[in-house]
């Protein structure tokens, strides 16, 4: 027999997991985007990882609800995981979850039509995954029962800090394809 706490166990691990993996995700494309790693990273294995990391992330979202509503203790059901503010524990936090989840169904659908879709509808809905990141992390820090234990503080302290870098790089470095200065001899 199963113990019953073994799926509030598994929910939080696999929230934490799809959390790291969505931001990291998040992390790797800004680097792609600002080409802080360099004008041409060595092949395509930066844009695999980026699209590894997403698409794991969503996987382990869906291991996280199908937790979620599993365990007994506290009760989820369909709507409760899909509508905001319909869960009788903690509604708004868990809203914050729910929220994340569309944004991240419509990241990963229109990133899978990316060759169907106008470039434009891709890069407006890509450019929600920052929305993603924070509404993911708000998630975590209002719901998660982890959110007290210092790891976790310095490990999402240490993500905003990556992401404030990247964005800045981004405000500050040259846009692709411009000229940069020759030097006077």
């Amino acid at each position: 027999m199963i113990a019953p706490e073994i799926w509030w166990y598994l929910s939080r691990a696999t929230g934490l997991v799809a959390w790291a993996l969505a931001v990291g995700s998040l992390l790797v494309g800004l680097a792609l985007a600002t080409r802080a790693m360099g004008p041409n990273p060595k092949g395509p294995w930066l844009l695999d990882l980026h699209r590894w990391l997403g698409g794991l992330a969503v996987a382990f979202t869906v291991g996280h609800i199908a937790a979620l509503m599993a365990d007994s203790f506290v009760t989820f059901d369909v709507v409760d995981v899909l509508v905001p503010f319909a869960a009788d524990w903690r509604p708004g936090a868990v809203a914050w979850g729910v929220l994340a989840l569309w944004l991240m169904v419509a990241i990963e659908a229109t990133s899978l039509l990316m060759k169907r879709i106008p470039k434009r509808i891709w890069r407006s809905v890509h450019l929600s995954s920052y929305g993603l990141a924070v509404t993911a992390t708000l998630h975590g820090v209002t719901a998660g029962t982890d959110v007290g234990h210092p790891a976790i503080a310095w490990i999402v302290l240490g993500t905003i800090a990556a992401a404030t870098f990247f964005v800045a790089y981004r405000r500050v470095a040259p846009a692709r394809g411009a000229r940069r200065p020759v030097p006077a001899s």
